[in-house]
């Protein structure tokens, strides 16, 4: 008997990033993603004007990804959108967006937490990529969140660490501004320590009990250090660029490592999944497969295209909640935080 297809399609609007994504059952069709230039100049995301981009791009990526995919929207069986969290205007192009369609083709609607979608990613039927078993550890780090969860089930998720303060991915940004990098600076930082030696400046890791991070502090560190080396010399940051990025990144990479580790020491479960933006992060990719190999972990890394936002996550979340018929009316509004 073959499987009946459910089509969903998924829109993702919570920060910067416009897109969407038509879904086959787990088999993504097309994963469109329209990227937002304007806040280059600014340094960060600046709210209002991610807002009126989405509003300028969600309909032609909505027809892209339909077109992509070679379905008509009346195959569709369902729309899911991501509820939060995120910037409220943003989230709320998306989400109204997905309403309208929905009411208009008559057919459900699925609110998805953007945290959750990151987690169940690993779900997507892709060639050559395996899916974690329950219950699996995940690890979610992205530019506002940084957590560690015992993934139960699709649906049953418990965070037992996260950030005290400031997101990795904020870490990665602010430490990339102190050095002058241009916004967004993680993936700049990434470049240069690959080619740094991570054990040139010894910076201190935090001292946080359990599970929990925290990286204001070392941000601060950072900005101290670097203050004083310019005062000695002008041309510190110039000159040794790549030793400072890759010891920033060392230090980072081993507070995310030493509390992934207590996490699998104090459950027992040594099936570790990571995602969210950060997640595409080398050093991070790296630390992960070797502590598989160290330690007896299964690590679970999922395709580079589902790190980032995207909307084919929020479709895979939607396609399980399709299955259990969990959906929402239209009176569901978009929550800039929202739990897990």
């Amino acid at each position: 008997m073959t499987e009946q297809p459910i089509y969903i399609l998924a829109i993702e609007s919570s920060c910067d990033d416009t897109a969407a994504a038509v879904l086959q059952n787990g088999k993504v069709l097309s994963n469109v993603v329209a990227r937002q230039s304007v806040h280059e100049e600014y340094g960060g995301v600046v709210p209002e004007l991610a807002s009126r981009a989405h509003q300028q791009n969600i309909v032609p990526v909505v027809d892209v990804a339909l077109n992509k995919a070679n379905i008509s929207r009346n195959q569709l069986n369902a729309i899911a959108f991501t509820q939060g969290p995120g910037l409220m205007g943003s989230l709320l192009v998306g989400s109204s967006f997905a309403k309208s369609m929905a009411q208009a083709l008559n057919i459900p609607l699925i609110a998805v937490n953007h945290m959750q979608a990151h987690i169940l990613a690993h779900f997507i039927d892709e060639e050559g990529y395996d899916k974690p078993e329950f219950p699996f550890l995940a690890l979610t780090i992205s530019g506002g969140h940084t957590q560690i969860v015992k993934v139960n089930s699709y649906f049953d998720m418990e965070v037992i660490g996260e950030t005290t303060d400031d997101a990795v991915g904020e870490a990665f940004d602010k430490s990339a501004k102190i050095l002058g990098l241009p916004y967004p600076g993680g993936p700049l930082v990434d470049k240069y320590a690959q080619e740094g030696n991570p054990k040139a400046f010894p910076f201190t890791k935090p001292n946080v009990p359990g599970l929990n991070f925290s990286f204001s502090g070392l941000k601060t560190q950072i900005l101290y250090f670097v203050q004083k080396r310019t005062a000695e010399d002008t041309t510190f940051i110039e000159n040794n660029m790549k030793d400072i990025c890759a010891s920033i990144q060392y230090t980072i990479i081993k507070i995310l490592m030493d509390k992934i580790k207590q996490a699998v020491k104090d459950t027992g479960i040594k099936q570790v999944a990571i995602g969210g933006g950060v997640s595409a992060n080398s050093g991070i990719r790296n630390a992960m497969k070797e502590a598989e190999k160290k330690y007896g972990w299964k690590t679970f890394i999922p395709k580079f295209e589902y790190t980032t936002d995207n909307a084919a996550m929020i479709g895979i979340v939607g396609y399980h909640k399709y299955l259990e018929q969990m959906f929402n009316d239209f009176s569901v509004v978009s929550k800039a935080r929202i739990a897990l």
